[in-house]
């Protein structure tokens, strides 16, 4: 078990360096968070951390409460995060961050507030799929936590779960079964922002039938 916690330490580092490298993250913005097996809590980065210059064995780790046992300390957004979990039982990592494009998104409007993007390429549909926008609330408010897993919880109760939602003004959430699962997520959420934002005129969203097709060759969830 000790094996595997220094695995997930090391991921989740290089995980914070990858996005921190490729300008996804800057500063002190942003975190990552890793469910650990047989309810032994979560591994979390600290408070005002750079996720470019994690070290593996400053990762704050928490208990399914909460409480924390070891480490710096726990990220400010723990309780969005652990709202996350408890609402999505097949994620397994959360990540964070102000990303540019998507901020600058809210900003500009959004295109919905049930779908932030419209889904303008196979690979949104596929990759990300619906995100909802979360209305502004001050960063570590439970009550931004609380909407967002509602959201989580409505959507799979309609048989589309989603893998993101877009905090006004701040950033995006994503969750996934892994860190690298969830960085891929957030990087075509980003990357799509910034398309759709470049573009003028507008594309037009991909039609029903294109959509039907990504779902039943894919598994699209849309």
């Amino acid at each position: 078990m000790a094996e595997l916690h220094a695995e997930l330490r090391a991921e989740v580092c290089r995980v914070g360096r990858s996005l921190f490298n490729r300008g996804y993250v800057h500063a002190t913005a942003g975190n990552i968070s890793v469910r650990l097996p047989d309810g032994q809590g979560y591994l979390i980065t600290p408070t005002d951390a750079c996720l470019g210059f994690l070290q593996p064995d400053r990762l704050a780790h928490v208990a399914a409460d909460g409480t924390q046992l070891a480490g710096d300390r726990a990220s400010k957004t723990l309780a969005l995060h652990r709202r996350i979990y408890d609402a999505d039982p097949d994620a397994h990592c959360v990540i964070h961050t102000h990303s540019t494009h998507l901020v600058a998104l809210t900003l500009a409007g959004v295109w919905s507030d049930h779908d932030i993007l419209p889904p303008i390429t196979p690979y949104y549909v596929m990759k990300v799929g619906h995100v909802p926008l979360i209305p502004y609330h001050r960063p570590g408010d439970p009550a931004a936590a609380a909407r967002v897993a509602e959201r989580i919880e409505a959507a799979r109760e309609q048989g589309v779960p989603i893998r993101a939602a877009m905090m006004e003004r701040l950033g995006p959430n994503v969750w996934h079964g892994s860190p690298a699962a969830a960085m891929a997520v957030l990087e075509e959420l980003e990357e799509t922002a910034r398309l759709w934002l470049m573009t003028h005129p507008k594309p037009q969203p991909l039609t029903e039938d294109r959509i039907d097709e990504l779902r039943s060759h894919f598994g699209a969830r849309w």
